[in-house]
This record gives C-alpha cells, structure tokens and sequence, in this order.
C-alpha cells in the first residue's frame, strides 16, 4: 500500500493493492507496449481518500508507443456506474515508456483541462503516470489544481 500527503492539507491518498495491481499489468515493459490508461475512482473519508479502482484501458481508445487518448463515451459511463457503488472519480492514470516518468507538456495540458471542464468539489483532480520501475519509483502521483500540478512524495510504503 501506497500512502501520499498532499501538501499541508491534511489529506493522505492511499492506493489499494489491486489498483497497484492494475498499474502493473499495463507497464510499458517492451517497446511494442503502446500507452495505456484510464480513470481513478476512490471512497473518500474526511481526510483520507483511499483509491479503490483504476479502470481501463478500453477498447476504443486511442493507442500507440507514446501517446493515449481515451474514449470519452466509456469514461462517463464508467463515472456512472461507479458512483451508484459510492466510488468518487478523483482524477486519471496512464503509462510512459520511461522507467521512472515524468509529466510532458501534453499531460499537464490534459490535466489542466480536465480539471477545468470537469463539474466536481475538489480541491484538484489526481494524476498517476506509471512507468516501468516498480513503485514508488515508477510512479509519479500528482495533484493538479487547473493551473499547475504539483507533485507528491510517497510517506509510507506497506
């Protein structure tokens, strides 16, 4: 299990062992692996948001060795669905090619929007780009709040 502090607000995000699961079996181990991704969903209690379901990727996403675009369609119906099981869409995941990966200017333009055009009460939305190193090391979680992503450091490994 993962736990990450976010800045001095108090909240902690932490990542359930099979949504680290699901990150592992999309890592871009080979160069014939193209980008994969999809939505995170989590309970959310008081401070601590706990991520339960990493979904994705579907079918009619858009794939190739370094870029993923996701179907829109499949993603609102996903929020739906999860939402009548008490699970909060909080933010996106997908993977790099890289070992250990960092944001380009693309993902920080994508986060930026979907937190602007998204209808939501948080603070910003979570982001997760998994590499091909294990965690933490491979992967990087932000929070962006529609102007910038800031990057969060993991506390505790279990």
């Amino acid at each position: 299990m993962l736990l990450y502090p976010v800045g001095a607000s108090g909240e902690v995000i932490q990542f359930e062992q099979g949504v680290l699961d699901h990150f592992d079996r999309n890592r871009q181990h080979r160069c014939w692996h193209r980008e994969g991704g999809g939505q995170l969903f989590a309970r959310i209690d008081g401070h601590r948001i706990l991520v339960s379901e990493a979904t994705g990727p579907r079918p009619k996403d858009k794939r190739g060795r370094t870029f993923f675009e996701p179907d829109r369609g499949s993603e609102q119906v996903e929020i739906e669905a999860l939402f009548a099981r008490d699970l909060h869409y909080i933010g996106d995941w997908h993977t790099h090619p890289e070992r250990c990966p960092v944001p380009s200017g693309r993902d920080n333009a994508t986060m930026a929007s979907r937190v602007r055009l998204s209808r939501h009460r948080l603070a910003g939305f979570v982001f997760v780009i998994v590499g091909q190193l294990s965690p933490p090391s491979g992967m990087t979680v932000l929070v962006h709040d529609g102007t910038s992503g800031h990057v969060l450091s993991p506390a505790y490994i279990e």
